[in-house]
């Protein structure tokens, strides 16, 4: 940790915008709140703190984010604007020295190499404040940076700016190295004649100026690091660049994506080499898939672990399950949290697994439902099997052991064991154990009528 820096991020307002009761930092990136990619940007520097203000929908952020180790909260209510929002963290900060680095919650672009050369540059130069800056196109809704002699001199907001300049094309990345000595003091002398009535942070950089306090810029080459997100519209653009930049990763790493353009891969997804993603996929939260995979189109994992070699076939959806080396899951297969698939087992399609385990070589290949089971290993389970798990009070569970054989059409009625090498005849309703090696029946005796159909057909029809 570095003991001298310090990083508060602005987490408070409402983006209304947004059109949302959700905080607009709670919006998900590519499978994270924006805020978590800001924080986990943070982590670059090692900070002896981090500090969220936080202010509409506090209460969630603090249930989001109050499991991380050092976090620490300051409400900003009511939200008077930037320099208001970090003014709050003096009641944390006071007291402290060296630099603090202000970030946005709503900006995850941002790259960690590009916060370490902000921290370097504001420390190499003496800087009593370092703003991050780009130059781009279309700089409308941003704060332009004046310069005065190539120096800059102040920020502008969009709002307060002459035609004159709102034709600069350098912009304010609302990202920020302060020297905490003069910093705070400094804050008390912002006023809110402006159109929003506001309290800006970017006022600062002029009072360092007139008092002859040394400010820096650190220009960015790529301008989406510092895209805020303020609608919608802006949160699907952002989400697409990341993407983008997690599928370049893993194609660098060897993985095939047949069509990158529709594959959704979030960004704490692992993929090993040689595994080939087909069309319509989306992989989700903390996946990992191992090596020589296919994962073939229309599927959607999320939190899982998939082993190498493993095919997944179209239209299958894994959540919170394990699968194990070489196993072959769908077409149309459901695993639901808790499932565990053995080395080489097959599930195939129309099955759901609910908190099942399944044994190494077992194989329940179609229109299944194995719920709160454990299944050994080379089990067959035929088509049409169903474990009854809910009495309308309790989960009950089933145990299927090794090499046991499951006719079609079965009812196993919870709790149940079926031994080991135990078969069920198709078409059973099991209420009681099988020993191993038995043979279990439990179906009305079939009983054919002689004669019966054309009986039927001679019989006068009724009016």
């Amino acid at each position: 940790m570095a003991a001298d820096t310090h990083v508060v991020i602005l987490a408070a307002g409402q983006g209304t915008r947004m059109k949302s009761r959700l905080p607009k930092v709670l919006h998900r990136v590519s499978g994270r709140p924006m805020v978590e990619h800001v924080l986990k940007t943070a982590d670059a520097i090692s900070p002896a703190t981090e500090t969220l203000i936080v202010g509409h929908g506090a209460d969630m952020i603090r249930e989001r984010l109050g499991r991380r180790q050092g976090l620490q909260f300051v409400l900003q209510d009511p939200q008077l604007g930037t320099a208001h929002a970090l003014q709050q963290a003096e009641t944390v900060l006071a007291g402290q020295t060296g630099t603090l680095v202000l970030l946005s919650g709503d900006v995850p672009l941002l790259t960690a190499s590009t916060l370490r050369k902000l921290v370097e540059t504001h420390r190499n130069t003496a800087a009593a404040a370092t703003v991050v800056t780009a130059i781009v196109d279309r700089p409308y809704g941003y704060g332009r940076i004046v310069r005065s002699k190539g120096r800059i001199a102040r920020i502008v907001e969009e709002r307060d700016a002459s035609a004159n300049v709102r034709q600069i094309r350098e912009i304010n990345g609302g990202i920020y190295a302060f020297d905490l000595a003069s910093l705070w003091e400094a804050l008390r002398g912002i006023a809110s004649q402006n159109a929003q009535g506001e309290y800006y942070l970017t006022d600062l950089i002029a009072i360092y100026r007139r008092r002859k306090l040394p400010v820096e810029t650190l220009i960015v080459e790529n301008a989406q690091e510092i895209r805020g997100v303020n609608s919608r519209t802006e949160l699907a653009e952002v989400s697409r660049i990341v993407r983008q930049t997690k599928n370049e990763e893993l194609m660098a790493a060897g993985v095939t994506l047949v069509d990158p353009a529709t594959t959704y891969i979030d960004t704490d997804v692992e993929i090993g080499a040689d595994t080939v993603i087909h069309p319509g996929v989306v992989i989700e939260g903390h996946t990992k898939i191992g090596s020589a995979c296919e994962i073939q189109g229309s599927v959607r994992i999320c939190d899982s672990e998939i082993a190498d070699r493993v095919t997944v076939h179209n239209f299958c959806l894994i959540i919170g399950a394990r699968v194990a080396e070489d196993a072959s899951i769908g077409p149309f297969a459901h695993l639901r949290p808790e499932t565990v698939v053995g080395e080489g087992a097959k599930i195939g399609n129309f099955v759901e697994l609910k908190k099942t385990t399944m044994g190494p070589g077992s194989k329940a290949n179609h229109l299944a439902y194995l719920g709160d089971a454990t299944i050994g290993a080379k089990v067959n389970v035929g088509a049409g099997t169903i474990t009854c798990n809910y009495d309308g009070v309790n989960k009950n569970a089933t145990i299927i052991e090794d090499g046991a054989f499951i006719g079609s059409d079965t009812q196993l009625i919870a709790p149940v064991r079926i031994g080991k090498g135990a078969y069920v005849g198709a078409g059973s309703s099991i209420t009681e154990d099988v020993p191993a090696g038995a043979l279990g029946i439990a179906r009305g005796r079939q009983s054919n009528v002689e004669g019966w159909v054309e009986r039927k057909k001679a019989a006068p029809t009724k009016t």
